[in-house]
């Protein structure tokens, strides 16, 4: 594993790789309706790999996903879309006849907002790892790895393998512990799968919720790992975030904006973050490209269509401020 707070040193192919799901998005056509009382929907892009591949791609990166999409419209659909926000396809796999490539149903409302989302054999965890995907990750900056990838094989394996791929090559791994509970089948086996993720990581990234399921004691977790130069990135909702270093934290703030939706803002986050990070290695301002990332996202309806490009990202930082600016402790 690589030291986090170094700096990329080497010229590579991809800035970043994101292994995990993509799919398709439904939302109510009606804004803050009810998915109950719908008449029509529209579509977008959904899923946190998808989602933060997107991010990474309208921010001017060099980006692909990992993944696998069932060979049918619902596939062609995400295909379609990845090409839209220049996402590489090149590591694309396609599932066997069975998988089927992973539908959301979200409604736009800030308040009682149900988001129910159907995974019957997840195409997406049926990606294997090649050669292709070896070399590159060997070629990328930054190896992003969503959590809900260790679900079952053959993508557990395949993750893990890319894992220790991104490790032996100078390419700095970002895990995004992205818990869902209904994906799993008990805590437990979740809790091995992500400690096993989280020790080979440069960078653990998660809300308070996802890292008790890490751990029953963040704090001594937090030490643990600060001292093998890892660093922990914890997300407060509308509180901001708190990157842990060893010896030291960056606390931020976030944009205020009225928000019409609470989803699809972490993954504009760490997109962003990502981007802004590999390019200066500035702590402060990568988590401010992120948050203001995160507030445009959820102020508008849908997730990867909506990403912002960089000149949307200054024009909101212009107009207003970090409350909380970032600042060290």
């Amino acid at each position: 594993m690589t030291p986090a707070t170094s700096a990329y040193s080497t010229n590579k192919t991809w800035q970043a790789l994101v292994i995990g799901r993509a799919g398709m998005d439904l939302y109510p056509q009606v804004e803050a309706g009810k998915t109950r009382d719908a008449l029509g929907f529209s579509a977008d892009m959904g899923g946190s790999a998808g989602n933060i591949a997107a991010a990474l791609g309208r921010a001017g990166g060099s980006v692909g996903l990992i993944s696998a999409l069932s060979e049918d419209a619902i596939g062609d659909f995400v295909r379609q879309r990845l090409t839209e926000v220049q996402v590489t396809q090149d590591f694309i796999q396609t599932s066997d006849q069975h998988g089927r490539t992973s539908l959301a149903v979200a409604e736009v409302r800030t308040d009682d907002c149900e988001v129910v989302i159907y995974r019957n054999d997840a195409a997406d965890l049926h990606w294997q790892y090649n050669d292709t995907i070896a070399n590159a990750i060997a070629n990328s900056h930054n190896l992003i790895v969503t959590g809900t990838s260790l679900i079952s094989e053959p993508s557990r394996s395949a993750t893990l393998k890319a894992i220790g791929q991104a490790n032996a090559s100078n390419c700095k791994v970002w895990l995004d512990l992205d818990y869902r509970p209904w994906n799993w089948p008990d805590q437990a086996a979740t809790r091995h799968l992500y400690q096993q993720a989280a020790k080979l990581a440069d960078v653990v990234v998660g809300n308070q919720e996802e890292f008790a399921v890490l751990t029953d004691h963040l704090q001594q977790l937090i030490q643990q790992y600060t001292a093998r130069q890892q660093i922990i990135l914890l997300k407060r909702g509308a509180e901001g975030c708190r990157v842990y270093m060893h010896g030291k934290c960056l606390q931020a703030g976030v944009y205020p904006v009225k928000a019409l939706k609470p989803y699809g803002a972490g993954d504009a986050f760490l997109g962003n973050l990502v981007a802004h990070y590999t390019q200066n290695q500035d702590w402060p301002a990568a988590v401010a490209a992120g948050s203001a990332a995160a507030a445009l996202v959820v102020a508008k309806r849908g997730c990867a269509s909506v990403m912002p490009r960089p000149q949307d990202i200054q024009q909101l930082q212009q107009s207003m401020t970090m409350t909380p600016s970032a600042n060290w402790t």
